[in-house]
């Protein structure tokens, strides 16, 4: 699910896959006033985190290494070890 956000589409609403997981603009909003996301960052590679613990952490926990939960509507993750080692290795793949 990631691509919903972490993605953009082309003018037909389709995922331009030769930027897949690169990162976009988020175009919705909160019906209420609250803290949220204007875009969806990069993750290809996963170019915020130095270390691989760290994304780890942040799928097991839905914190980053300061403690600090992402803004919605990133969800808070709590995948297990082996998940969040899997999808950490998966995105580390699609480096460019």
């Amino acid at each position: 699910m990631c691509g919903e956000c972490h993605s953009p589409r082309n003018d037909k609403g389709e995922y331009d896959r030769s930027q897949w997981l690169q990162g976009e603009l988020i175009d919705y909003k909160p019906t209420r006033p609250m803290p949220f996301a204007a875009i969806a960052p990069p993750i290809d590679g996963l170019p915020t985190f130095a270390q691989d613990e760290a994304a780890v952490k942040f799928l097991e926990t839905g914190t980053n290494a300061m403690g600090k939960t992402a803004l919605p509507p990133m969800p808070q993750f709590r995948l297990n070890h082996e998940d969040a080692v899997a999808v950490v290795a998966y995105l580390r793949s699609l480096k460019r």
